[in-house]
């Protein structure tokens, strides 16, 4: 079996520079470090547009993900198996606080099913997702430069999300190296509800 074709690409800030580098080096990535505090939305933006120019499926991690052991072949699996949708590979408590209950009772839902991914209506985590190569374009046709990264591709998607029960990368949870949007403290534990092992 051949496996699925995949790039990496990592956008990171500048005080993150050198994590950044570790994590792209650790699985063949493109860095794009914002120099300038351009902000998370805009390095986003151009992560998708080079994307956009790859002939594969591109995986956008962020400059704080841990990706877990095997994260690559893991990986693959999740994409051949959703080609047409739009995968976070993080699901975190914390934040945002809103989608919590949400994704708690889902997950409940799917271990009684017996399934290993949930669905939410949106992207809610910049952390580690991969858009759909044919729906990039329309991502950034809709792009909305006023939201926040994770929200910015998700709503610019406009369908639901899938989420392994079980995240492929954990979120370092450091100190933010933007001030928030919503201009709200981030003090909740910003971490992967489950890590797939």
């Amino acid at each position: 079996m051949v496996e699925t074709q995949v790039k990496f690409v990592v956008v990171g800030h500048h005080l993150r520079h050198k994590q950044a580098s570790i994590l792209a080096e650790s699985i063949d990535a493109l860095l794009l470090i914002d120099t300038g505090d351009s902000g998370a939305n805009w390095n986003h933006r151009r992560a998708l547009e080079w994307a956009e120019e790859q002939s594969c499926r591109v995986v956008i991690l962020e400059d704080d993900a841990i990706p877990v052991d095997g994260f690559t072949s893991k990986l693959a699996g999740w994409i051949e198996r959703f080609p047409d949708a739009l995968v976070s590979f993080y699901l975190g408590t914390g934040r945002p606080p809103q989608y919590q209950l949400d994704i708690a009772t889902k997950l409940i839902t799917a271990d009684k099913a017996r399934a290993d991914y949930i669905t939410l209506p949106r992207l809610i985590h910049g952390v580690c997702y991969s858009v759909p190569q044919y729906n990039i374009k329309r991502v950034l046709d809709k792009w909305n430069h006023s939201k926040a990264a994770d929200y910015a591709v998700g709503d610019a998607y406009g369908g639901p999300v899938v989420y392994p029960c079980y995240s492929l990368v954990d979120h370092a949870d450091g100190p933010p190296v933007e001030p928030a949007r919503d201009n709200q403290p981030r003090t909740e534990r910003r971490r992967a509800w489950r890590l797939h092992v």
